[in-house]
């Protein structure tokens, strides 16, 4: 029974929209498949691991009959990839997926869709709202770096995701450093605040376009639905409190100086290559009209960096560690950057002049 008749690319592309979030390893082996539902000429993709789910629709089908099936996804798609691009035909028969090209022929084993964990979207919606896609995808953007990676405070292995009033706000940290960006949305809002899920970010930094095109948001208790495109994907939210980033984020600091980004980070990435694997401190000393950046490591090896500033406050001596400072450097686009201190035992923050949606918190570091 024909199911799917297309080009190897028509069939592939929706493929990989869902596959990103299938797992190699896990307990449960239909996990790693894809489920295929065909009905009349729409074609529509699903994959999840209970966490997440993403599902996509396409035009693909031939034949009469409707059909469903679950298929392993990393053979489909790297046979896919293998092809040439050419017509592909997909047709189920006695529980044997087979791909057809040209004189390639492949029979894959199938489970039946009855066994397929999908998960339901939840009728208790709490916020529903539009915006951009590439305005999602820049506040996603400008924070990603700063979540946590496998701390045993689960609730900081993601991102917290505010809506209030007309406003969003994305925040991330991992307590050495946090970071924030907020934008204006067309709505008006109660106030939302959700733990959307690190792997959940990543892939919708994979899915969202660069572009105008609207995504549709709707928040629920334990549950975030985004649909944009052809794409629906639902994700569980973390549970937990998330810091209050409020308090973290400096004010009425007095030592201010703007740098110049590519400059500023020129000498910070030179300056790393003499800080030691596992320490990657780097000292400023900061005085009236220049700022001076060091490393040294256990071998007694040193850099120095100096740089002019328009400064004249009080003298400064306070250490980082620079990876954090790379990471904000490399992801922002700006030209100029501000770089705030307190005393040299207080977080810095760093902006960008002018705009006051993003702010980045780092925390000293004693060298």
């Amino acid at each position: 029974m024909m199911m799917i008749k297309a080009t190897r690319d028509a069939i592939l592309r929706p493929l990989q929209t869902v596959a990103g979030i299938v797992e190699r390893r896990h307990t449960l082996p239909i996990l790693a498949n894809v489920l295929v539902r065909k009905q009349g000429e729409e074609v529509s993709f699903l994959a999840t691991d209970i966490e997440i789910q993403v599902r996509t629709v396409a035009s693909l089908g031939a034949g009469r009959d409707d059909a469903a099936i679950t298929v392993n996804a990393r053979k489909l798609i790297d046979i896919l990839r293998s092809l040439p691009d050419v017509e592909v035909g997909i047709s189920l028969a006695s529980k044997k997926l087979t791909i057809a090209a040209g004189k390639s022929r492949f029979a894959l084993q199938t489970l039946g869709p009855e066994e397929f964990p999908t998960v339901a979207a939840s009728d208790a919606v709490a916020a529903s709202f539009t915006m951009p896609q590439k305005q999602l995808r820049h506040l996603f953007s400008m924070v990603h770096f700063a979540m946590a990676q496998q701390d045993i405070r689960y609730y900081l292995n993601g991102l917290l995701f505010v809506v209030d009033g007309n406003q969003a706000r994305v925040v991330a940290t991992d307590g050495h450093r946090l970071a924030y960006c907020a934008c204006a949305i067309e709505a008006e809002l109660g106030k939302q605040e959700v733990i959307i899920p690190r792997k959940t970010v990543t892939e919708l930094q994979r899915l969202l376009a660069d572009s105008d095109e609207p995504v549709s948001i709707d928040i629920a208790q334990n549950q975030i639905r985004l649909r944009f495109g052809e794409v629906e994907l639902l994700s569980k939210l973390v549970e937990g409190k998330f810091p209050d980033y409020q308090r973290v984020i400096p004010q009425g600091y007095r030592k201010a100086i703007v740098l110049d980004r590519e400059t500023w980070g020129g000498a910070l990435s030179r300056a790393s290559i003499l800080t030691s694997e596992k320490f990657k401190g780097v000292r400023f000393t900061l005085t009236p009209g220049a700022l001076k950046v060091q490393t040294t490591n256990a071998e007694q090896e040193e850099a120095v960096e100096e740089l002019d500033v328009d400064y004249s406050g009080d003298a400064l001596d306070i250490g980082f560690n620079v990876t954090y400072l790379l990471d904000v450097l490399g992801n922002l686009k700006t030209e100029r950057v501000r770089v705030e201190f307190g005393d040299a035992n207080s977080s810095a923050l760093i902006s960008v002049p002018g705009d006051d949606g993003f702010k980045y918190v780092v925390m000293p570091m004693r060298i």
